[in-house]
């Protein structure tokens, strides 16, 4: 049996050596085949992962973002009251003055400087801190990625979030002080001369919201400015610092209304 068997190689020995070759081959490519087919699954489970992680962590930075516009709207809510208050008119005309008819023009202008700078301030507030708030919330993502691979130094420390942060105090200071003064002499220019009794249609009032949109957002008709100058009221000028503006903005309206609490953006009690 055994030596048939050994004729029979000795016989078809190309032909074992090529099967026998063929077979370790095909084996070979199998286990080839299993490997890579492994290493896909293996990337496409951690690509899916990966993908799941981004997917969680943006969509919780949303749901900050949404919180901290939700906790930051009471603030700019009384920034608009204090510096744009009409009770006192209104007590006021319950006394019947004589000059009636001016305080009533004042009210006139305050109302509609007050509904229009609510709708600018709030949006861009929404912008500004969904802006930073992402920003921040990309780093934070890759600074822990970072950390979990090789334990680098993190790209956005905690000190550096809350000085870029901090920039939201001049929109809810300086920056809003100055939207009211420009809305202000924009309203008073397009409303000024219409009388009380004049009843706007919805057409004429689209019209003059129009005007008013032009004298804010394009100031400088003849300069081709590179970014809006709705941009001024976001952000600081670099050349006063941010500390400075918080510490003025800080001494002047704790002088007013000490119990106020928009001075500090942060205050989310």
């Amino acid at each position: 049996m055994l030596r048939s068997l050994w004729s029979f190689l000795k016989r078809h020995k190309k032909k074992c050596l090529v099967l026998g070759t063929f077979l370790g081959g095909v084996y070979l490519l199998g286990k080839y085949g299993q490997k890579k087919i492994r290493e896909i699954q293996e990337r496409e489970a951690a690509e899916y992962i990966a993908q799941a992680r981004r997917q969680y962590h943006f969509e919780s930075n949303q749901r900050t973002c949404n919180m901290t516009v939700l906790s930051m709207l009471p603030t700019l809510r009384d920034a608009l009251m204090h510096q744009l208050n009409s009770e006192s008119l209104t007590s006021l005309l319950k006394n019947r003055p004589a000059n009636k008819l001016e305080i009533w023009e004042d009210l006139k202008i305050i109302s509609f400087t007050r509904s229009i700078v609510a709708v600018y301030s709030t949006c861009m507030l929404v912008v500004l801190l969904r802006v930073q708030l992402n920003i921040i919330g990309g780093y934070i993502y890759l600074d822990n990625a970072a950390v979990c691979k090789n334990g680098t130094t993190p790209l956005a420390p905690p000190e550096v979030q809350q000085q870029y942060l901090s920039s939201i105090q001049h929109l809810l200071g300086d920056g809003l002080t100055e939207l009211i003064t420009i809305v202000k002499q924009a309203v008073h220019k397009v409303f000024g001369s219409i009388s009380l009794k004049h009843a706007l249609s919805l057409l004429e009032l689209e019209q003059k919201l129009k005007e008013i949109r032009d004298v804010v957002e394009h100031r400088d008709s003849d300069q081709v400015a590179p970014y809006s100058p709705l941009c001024h009221y976001l952000m600081p000028d670099e050349e006063n610092p941010l500390a400075t503006q918080s510490l003025q903005r800080q001494s002047s309206f704790s002088q007013n209304n000490s119990n106020n609490k928009w001075a500090d953006p942060f205050n989310m009690q």
